[in-house]
């Protein structure tokens, strides 16, 4: 009998992985909210949304790797996807302020005030709604990565080529954000923020939930990609990325299958950067930087591509490497320091940190098990029937 897609994907170490997640869900807000601040143990608000931050990015890498690890497509311009979650989330933030705004106006938001906007854009119309707001964070980075690939994909663009195109992909969308006659606050962008869901952003509790709603995602999208990577669908995949001609000669549509995960991975890309903006509190079309999207999919490499943890694993580490430096004297070096880990783990550790320490693991229970065999008496030959 085949098990159910769900049981196959959880192993041991999906399993483990998942509990570890579900325990930081659930002490750290409870590690902020029901401890004083005078505790040793208590976590300010501060460290939840920037651990909040963190697991955005995680899974903002989780989407790079399963297109990257297993479909072998190296996305340049997976940022654009993470800024437009961003900004859908944003535009219902900004529809909440109404009259608390600079300006006090009951439907434009203040930048809109200040250039002399007439009347609200058509397409912010819905904002005001979460579940609307919601449904956009998913369709519109969705539907941009259907179109995209679509034609990229049916004209078999693949290797550098298609990453040049993703990245140009980026910074199209990065100078169009950047007008002011966008409809989206320029290079400002969207920011002070009040409420979300009727409660305040700012507020101790709300940054609480926010903090565990992004762990939930990252346990779903975690759940989502071990399902779709050890199912047929994923052997496929796997098959693509080792040898796309190959798969197309033995009939399987190719454009058909990267095409669904290059959506699909584009939508968890804009359900992190919706996560992520009530939580630093701004977005902007910096966001849109190619260098953003370059430096993910470095996290995916330094943690290991192919692993879907390492993936996790690499952005919280880099980032974490990222907020430690640029808060001191090392400020100006950090470009350098990710470059040069760049190249160290492609140079030393080819497979990632998550990748060469299953690799390591591997290759030692081998060889215990070579040994255990080789310590075995060996077996009697049959006795000879009596003629």
């Amino acid at each position: 009998m085949t098990p159910a897609p769900l049981t196959r994907a959880l192993d041991r170490g999906s399993t483990a992985f998942l509990c570890v997640l579900a325990v930081l869900a659930a002490t750290v807000p409870a590690l902020n909210l029901l401890l004083p601040p005078s505790s040793p143990l208590h976590v300010p608000t501060y460290l939840v949304s920037l651990f909040g931050k963190y697991v955005c990015y995680a899974l903002l890498a989780l989407a790079i790797d399963l297109i990257w690890g297993y479909c072998g497509i190296l996305s340049l311009g997976h940022g654009a996807f993470f800024a437009l979650g961003g900004y859908a989330m944003g535009m219902y933030l900004m529809r909440q302020i109404g009259t608390r705004g600079v300006y006090a106006h009951p439907v434009l938001p203040d930048f809109m005030v200040f250039l002399n906007w007439p009347e609200l854009p058509v397409y912010w119309y819905g904002f005001q709604h979460f579940p609307y707001a919601a449904l956009m964070v998913v369709l519109v980075p969705g539907a941009l990565a259907f179109v995209f690939g679509w034609f990229a994909f049916r004209s078999r663009v693949t290797g550098v080529y298609l990453s040049i195109i993703t990245q140009a992909l980026t910074y199209a969308l990065m100078l169009g954000f950047f007008r002011n006659n966008f409809g989206f606050g320029g290079n400002n962008g969207l920011t002070d923020f009040k409420d979300i869901l009727g409660f305040n952003v700012q507020a101790q509790g709300t940054r609480a939930v926010l903090f565990a709603a992004s762990v939930v995602a990252l346990m779903l999208g975690f759940l989502a990609c071990r399902a779709i990577v050890t199912s047929k669908f994923g052997k496929v995949l796997i098959a693509i990325r080792d040898a796309e001609a190959r798969t197309r000669f033995l009939g399987y549509r190719v454009e058909s299958y990267k095409l669904f995960v290059f959506t699909l991975s584009a939508c968890m890309a804009g359900i992190a950067g919706a996560l992520y903006v009530p939580q630093v509190g701004i977005i902007n079309p910096s966001e849109f930087s190619p260098a953003n999207s370059i430096e993910a999919a470095i996290w995916v490499a330094v943690g290991g591509r192919g692993t879907l943890t390492g993936a996790i694993v690499g952005a919280v580490l880099v980032n974490y490497a990222k907020t430690t430096f640029t808060t001191g004297a090392l400020a100006p070096y950090w470009l350098f320091v990710l470059g040069g880990l760049f190249i160290a783990v492609t140079l030393l550790l080819p497979r990632g940190i998550v990748g060469t320490i299953r690799h390591w693991s591997a290759a030692r229970r081998a060889r215990a098990d070579a040994a255990a065999a080789s310590a075995l008496p060996p077996a009697m030959p049959d006795p000879r029937p009596a003629e």
